[in-house]
C-alpha cells in the first residue's frame, strides 16, 4: 500500500517562497513519476508539474514555468515543490499523486494521492 503526504503548506505574501514536501512510503515504493497538481475553490483539479522517479525529466504547467522546481530525494522517497514568486491565483490545495504510466499529464492516470496542503497567497 503506497502512502502520500504533503506538508509545508501555509499563508504567504505575494512574492514569496513556499516549499511543499511530499513524502511516500509503502513497502517498496515504484513508480514513473510523482506529480503535483493543485486545486482551487470552484475549479478542477489541475496540473502543476511532475518529476521521473529514476531519471531527470522533469514537466511544468506554463502557469508555474520558471517560478516552481521540482526536485526529489530518492533515498527519502521524498519529492519537494518549491514555489517561488507567488501570486494570489497560485492559492489552492496542492496535493502529489503518483503515476506508473508516461502520460504524466493525464490526471486520472494518477492511483495514489496525498490529502493534500492549503497554500494561500495574499495580495
Amino acid at each position: 500500500q503506497v502512502q502520500l503526504v504533503e506538508s509545508g503548506g501555509g499563508l504567504v505574501q505575494a512574492g514569496g517562497s513556499l516549499r511543499l514536501s511530499c513524502a511516500a512510503s509503502g513497502r517498496t515504493f515504484r513508480a514513473y513519476a510523482v506529480g503535483w497538481f493543485r486545486q482551487a475553490p470552484g475549479k478542477t483539479r489541475e496540473f502543476v508539474g511532475a518529476t521521473a522517479w529514476t531519471d531527470d525529466m522533469t514537466w511544468y504547467a506554463d502557469s508555474v514555468k520558471g517560478r516552481f522546481t521540482i526536485s526529489r530525494d530518492n533515498a527519502k522517497n521524498t519529492v519537494y515543490l518549491q514555489m517561488n514568486s507567488l501570486k494570489p491565483e497560485d492559492t489552492a490545495i496542492y496535493y502529489c499523486a503518483r503515476t506508473t504510466n508516461i502520460n504524466v499529464l493525464i490526471t486520472t492516470l494518477y492511483d495514489y494521492w496525498g490529502q493534500g496542503t492549503q497554500v494561500t497567497v495574499s495580495s
